[in-house]
């Protein structure tokens, strides 16, 4: 087929149909319910994570009305008015021209004044409605004002920008926009703005007006199927059809990772360029695993929320498998979840929002203390000679280790709560890296970590039998509020039980960390063997 015509699976930048694989952007927003809002003349807002396809349907939806007749459309970011901060002349006239090219670029018309006449004659905190006000009265038609990445401004710019187009509600729709939209990552509700005066306000007080939030999903699982037989259609190569629970597991539809996982099978693992051979399951698990350890841009930017406090208060406690305090606030776990790193499972549970990244956030807070372990261990110790992982072994070595050491690596942690859990799967990375990997299992609340170890053979070791061996591992803590060690042991042996029942593992361990005061290390340090519904279960105290 000619490279050239060929169509990709996008992962940078809003959609271009002629060159990307897209869905119908208007279907994914619920076109329907945005056009009755604007019918309403509502304010509202309009938020997603972020590269799932936000700025491609609201690019598509300014085409739709606009199209339509009945009312001019306008879109533009404000993203170039984050570094004003705090200066709101410097942020308006970022702002204002903006909106001056995009008036220009989407209906051929000019706004009556230049920026800086607005600001002049009007002050910083005024130019924006007065500009409004003087390109809507010209107008034979309603404006409606699509503004994204409204959530980039900061401080008094941010608390100026709300205000004014608060302040011009009333007088839509012949002196103002007959409909705004908000566009950003999070709800508006969710803006804790740092003003320079020392005060703090909530978005929600200084935009009032908002009538509704509206939240663009992830791809569902017919989604999926269908942006991938479009590449089957075009190019002949086909997805084989176990890979989509293993997508869907992966992915959870997250947009970006849909498209990643599947520009990375289709045309970064260059052997599949040969559209005569079919995209498989081990493809696809390669293909995650190259996205994990490369960090891609989209992962790397979720080291950034992870040092934020509100999201730390929550995964925090999600990580450490025990709500040693309190749960976290609702407002924090909310925004969590608007920023799609969590969601809830069936059960109302909050979980990780997909298997990547229930991968990668574990070893992003983990991955500097994985290079200092390796001075400590090397990375294949343990390894009997039929290549088989001597689990065992390994956990009596980190038992040491950790009793000699604990104090001062858990110290090294942001997530200093979630050190052990932390510190143990650092350990564990190190050593599986080569030979297999690791699933984890996080959900609030549940009071454990489940790890299952998935090994094979590490590099240049030739193994008697390459069936996979298959290790779990139950994490617990033992904190001051906690039941008792006999309540601890209980729960954790009957969960153990559980876990590897369902992962039909062949070996399974349960760990205790005790972190009361006042314990002595000859009393937390121990391991046996413990019996349990017929499976032996080793017990590991640290």
């Amino acid at each position: 087929m000619n490279q050239q015509s060929e169509k990709f699976f996008n992962t940078a930048g809003p959609a271009q149909e002629d060159i990307h694989y897209t869905l119908d952007p208007l279907r994914r927003i619920n076109y329907e319910e945005v056009s009755s809002l604007i019918t309403q003349r509502k304010y509202f807002v309009l938020h997603a994570p972020r590269q799932t396809g936000k700025t491609t349907s609201l690019l598509a939806m300014v085409r739709q009305i606009n199209d339509e007749g009945l009312r001019y459309c306008v879109y533009f970011n404000v993203e170039a008015a984050q570094t004003a901060r705090n200066d709101v002349q410097r942020g308006m006239t970022a702002i204002l021209s903006r909106l001056e090219s995009a008036v220009e670029h989407l209906l051929k018309r000019r706004l009556p004044n230049e920026p800086a006449e607005f600001i002049a004659g009007r002050g910083a905190d005024a130019a924006l409605v007065a500009a409004l006000e003087s390109f809507c009265e010209k107008l034979d038609k309603p404006l409606v004002l699509f503004i994204d990445e409204i959530d980039a401004l900061i401080g008094d710019t941010l608390v100026s920008v709300l205000r004014q187009l608060r302040d011009g509600y009333a007088s839509r729709p012949g002196r103002a926009p007959v409909s705004v939209i908000l566009c950003g990552v999070r709800d508006v509700r969710d803006y804790r703005i740092h003003m320079s005066s020392g005060d703090i306000i909530t978005g929600g007080s200084c935009f009032n007006v908002k009538a509704k939030s509206l939240r663009l999903g992830n791809f569902s699982e017919d989604d999926i199927r269908e942006l991938y037989g479009q590449h089957t259609a075009a190019t002949g190569q086909v997805f084989e059809e176990n890979i989509y629970p293993k997508i869907w597991d992966l992915t959870w539809g997250q947009p970006w990772l849909v498209n990643a996982l599947a520009h990375q099978a289709t045309w970064e693992m260059r052997e599949n360029r040969d559209r005569t051979r079919p995209i498989t399951l081990k493809v696809i698990e390669e293909a995650a695993n190259h996205l994990i350890l490369e960090r891609a841009t989209h992962l790397d930017q979720l080291a950034d929320k992870l040092r934020e406090p509100r999201v730390r208060r929550v995964l925090e406690s999600l990580l450490a498998g025990e709500n040693w305090k309190s749960d976290p606030p609702e407002d924090d776990i909310q925004y969590v979840l608007d920023l799609g790193l969590l969601r809830r499972d069936r059960t109302g549970v909050l979980v990780i929002a997909n298997g990547i990244y229930r991968e990668v956030l574990p070893r992003q807070l983990s991955g500097v203390m994985q290079d200092k372990l390796a001075g400590v261990f090397p990375r294949t110790p343990q390894i009997k000679e039929d290549g088989s992982l001597n689990m065992p072994g390994l956990l009596s070595a980190f038992q040491q280790f950790f009793r000699e050491n604990s104090e001062s690596w858990l110290e090294r942690f942001d997530y200093k709560e979630a050190g052990f859990q932390l510190l143990l799967q650092a350990f564990l990375q190190r050593i599986v890296n080569g030979g297999g990997q690791i699933d984890r299992e996080y959900a609030l609340g549940r009071k454990r970590v489940d790890l299952l170890v998935r090994w094979r053979h590490p590099p240049g070791v030739e193994r008697k039998s390459q069936e996979e061996q298959r290790i779990v591992l139950e994490l617990k803590t033992l904190r001051e509020n906690s039941q008792g060690f006999k309540r601890v042991l209980s729960e954790g042996l009957e969960q153990t039980f559980g876990y590897a029942d369902l992962t039909n593992a062949s070996e399974a361990h349960l760990i205790i960390c005790d972190e009361r005061s006042g314990r002595a290390w000859d009393e937390k340090i121990f391991d046996r063997v413990e019996r349990y519904g017929g499976k032996e279960i080793h017990l590991w105290g640290m």
